[in-house]
């Protein structure tokens, strides 16, 4: 019963044992450190603070004299990112017991993560009115002027002249091509249920065998996510064009890791899901400009003077399909798109 009331309250709860070794993680506590209770279990104070924070002292310290502590503002510095947290330790001392230390976490920035999502949702839905406007204008004369092309090849009797009517007739049928991609898939999608490790792993292959061996790309893959119910084809492209971008931001030699990870009760795009999966995309390559970071999800946006600009408003819109969001958050040598899908019945 206590768990189950812990597991429901935002902030979060960590209790440790005499030697610092993590023995409970509530769900907000699985939110907030980017990783799951199965693989936090048992890890040291310092493991799970970062060796950087001279905490153990302090929680020792907090047992033997039975006082808690309280640090208004602290920094984490988690996997991909730093947070600021409101930081409380409080001693258990009960019917002479080992002692053991609560500790209460609470994320002060967590309102700039929900501000950030909405301006992603937002720009989604710009993009694809953006792109979806931009399309149909192109489309109708592009239709026009390949037809003008055919008519005129026919009338045409040297084969010279017919090779500048095929290269008319070529770019339009490449510009169509284009628009439809800008447009987005035009079926509905087969959902069913599906293993996101084996979708992964299909984007792992493409992309392995497309760059050069100098390039990894290593899989950390949380082996507890359940089946959800998607279009295989669809998560492939979404994924797809996230890989190969990283794959393109690394010069020559580098680094791809595919990691994923279950969370329980997580707000995703500020609708709260039993269970989601979290799935980061990490590149030690060049990095994003920061000039570019707050439009990367527009179309026609891009760093690469061979690229179109689609890939990611294209994978977004995809994502969004499932109630799901990508973000990203990029350094000089780790960039991370991580992309948060909800977990629902497969039933449903």
């Amino acid at each position: 019963m206590h768990n189950k009331i812990l597991d429901n309250i935002n902030e979060a709860i960590l209790l440790f044992n005499k030697d610092l070794k993590l023995i409970y993680i509530n769900t907000a506590g699985e939110v907030l450190f980017e990783d799951s209770a199965r693989h936090l279990l048992t890890k040291s104070a310092s493991d799970i603070f970062g060796t950087g924070m001279s905490l153990n002292e302090d929680l020792l310290e907090c047992m033997e004299r039975n006082e808690g502590f309280f640090d208004r503002e602290l920094t984490l510095n988690l996997f991909h990112s730093n947070i600021t947290i409101s930081f409380s330790a409080t001693p258990i001392l009960e019917n002479h017991q080992e002692a053991e230390v609560l500790i209460e976490l609470q994320q002060l920035d967590r309102h700039l993560r929900i501000s950030k999502e909405e301006q992603l949702i937002a720009q989604e839905h710009i993009s694809r009115m953006l792109m979806r406007g931009f399309a149909h204008e192109i489309k109708n004369p592009l239709g026009g002027l390949r037809g003008a092309a055919q008519l005129l090849e026919l009338e045409l009797q040297q084969d010279d002249l017919k090779e500048y009517t095929q290269i008319i007739i070529e770019e339009a049928n490449r510009m169509k091509a284009l628009m439809d991609k800008m447009l987005g898939p035009n079926k509905l999608p087969n959902k069913v249920p599906l293993n996101i490790h084996e979708t992964l792993e299909r984007v792992r292959q493409l992309v392995q065998a497309e760059v050069s061996d100098l390039i990894t790309i290593k899989r950390d893959y949380d082996p507890s996510i359940p089946e959800l119910k998607a279009d295989k084809n669809q998560l492939i492209q979404a994924f797809l064009n996230i890989v190969r971008n990283a794959a393109q931001a690394i010069q020559n030699t580098g680094e791809i890791t595919l990691r994923t990870r279950i969370y329980r009760q997580m707000t995703i795009a500020g609708n709260r899901h039993k269970l989601a999966a979290r799935i980061d995309i990490i590149d030690n390559g060049s990095g994003i400009k920061p000039e570019l970071m707050n439009q990367i999800f527009y179309p026609m946006i891009t760093g690469r003077s061979d690229g179109t600009g689609l890939g990611l408003p294209i994978s977004q819109s995809i994502i969004n399909q499932y109630n799901g969001i990508i973000e990203c958050t990029s350094t000089a040598e780790n960039t991370v798109f991580s992309i948060f899908l909800p977990v629902g019945n497969v039933n449903d």
